[in-house]
């Protein structure tokens, strides 16, 4: 997301807070609940070029939003509890209080260190996806590995649809500029092809990006120490981090079903709930989420952006989830996010039917 499309959004959110549209139109917005998704929880300043900074939070402010929750009237609760719920509801029998559903993708040792205090302490739940291959120091943060490539190197040259590209990285802008071009055009590109474009782009600084995995991803001690809380629910997030709409079925099938077999191997416990990588329309679609439920999937989430609506009882492996965006730390946003609005104008832009809880 541009610089530009960042103000822009904003602008719109605070409009619709100090307007107070959200909040007369939330009867009709805010459906059954939210799901929100995470991936960073640090206390550490973000610098003049983190093109990632938006999967980072502080745990202040993730402390803070969980107490707008409670405050706003939402139930915190587990994906066994909100799947339940979602089983019992219909449009005819709407619940008497929203839910709210916190998940963070990828299994971050931040999540152990700065998230799970902050849920402890309030004795409230949430839930941890880790794709399984990276807790044993395997996996490829290569959003990670490009990030650090456009910070260190004065330029660079890529071979783009057919035809060399050069990127100078002199200035934060220029940086946040290649970044951007880069990132987009590899999420659109075969996975094998983009992944292997950023090695030959590391190798070029002398850095070794699976360090990214094993300095940053729990390992599966940690992540057995986590799961030890009932408060914790662990879920599988495949085993490569790949966005699954791209391979082949029988690929697809072993990176759902090789992930959630790993995990009950790790962890001597049943897994019921998924995420999928990326988890929008270009990375997941009918096909996975069919595969998800194959799988014994309770339920998978997505990163289509939206309130949980009592349509999702009947399909419960294709939920939205609301990003706490770490460009949007501010109790406006998340106040006008728990109302629906944003989602449900959006859907009207696109020209999707709102269903209503």
């Amino acid at each position: 997301m541009t610089t530009y499309t960042t103000k822009v959004l904003k602008t719109v959110l605070s409009a619709l807070h100090y307007s107070g549209v959200d909040a007369l139109v939330a009867p009709y917005t805010r459906g059954a609940g939210i799901v929100f998704m995470l991936h960073h929880v640090t206390p550490v300043p973000v610098g003049a070029f983190v093109p990632n900074r938006i999967l980072r939070v502080t745990p202040t402010f993730l402390d803070s939003v969980i107490g707008q929750v409670l405050a706003a009237g939402f139930d915190v609760l587990s994906l066994d509890d909100a799947h339940d719920r979602l089983k019992t509801i219909s449009r005819d029998r709407p619940p008497a209080r929203p839910f709210a559903c916190f998940t963070f993708d990828d299994g971050y040792k931040d999540n152990l260190i700065h998230a799970y205090p902050v849920f402890k302490r309030r004795n409230l739940p949430f839930t941890v996806y880790v794709p399984t291959d990276y807790p044993s120091g395997d996996g490829d943060l290569w959003w990670l590995a490009l990030e650090r490539v456009v910070r260190e190197a004065p330029a660079m040259v890529v071979q783009m649809q057919g035809k060399l590209r050069t990127f100078q990285c002199h200035t934060a802008a220029e940086k946040d500029q290649a970044f951007h071009d880069i990132y987009w055009w590899l999420r659109s590109i075969p996975e094998d092809r983009a992944r292997q474009v950023v090695q030959d782009l590391v190798s070029g600084i002398g850095f070794k990006s699976r360090s990214l995995c094993t300095d940053l991803i729990m390992t599966w001690d940690e992540i057995r120490l986590l799961a030890s809380d009932p408060l914790v629910t662990i879920g599988a997030h495949t085993k490569r981090h790949f966005a699954l709409a791209k391979l082949p079925t029988n690929v697809v099938q072993d990176e759902i079903f090789g992930s959630v077999a790993r995990l009950e191997q790790e962890l001597d416990r049943k897994i019921r709930h998924f995420s999928f990588p990326y988890g929008d329309e270009t990375s997941c679609g009918e096909r996975e989420y069919k595969l998800a439920a194959d799988a014994g999937m309770a339920t998978a989430v997505t990163t289509r952006k939206g309130m949980i609506h009592s349509h999702h009882a009947t399909e419960l492996t294709a939920l939205p989830r609301v990003s706490l965006n770490g460009d949007y730390q501010d109790a406006r946003y998340v106040k006008v996010f728990l109302n629906g609005t944003p989602f449900a104008l959006w859907n009207m832009l696109r020209g999707t039917r709102i269903r209503p809880a």
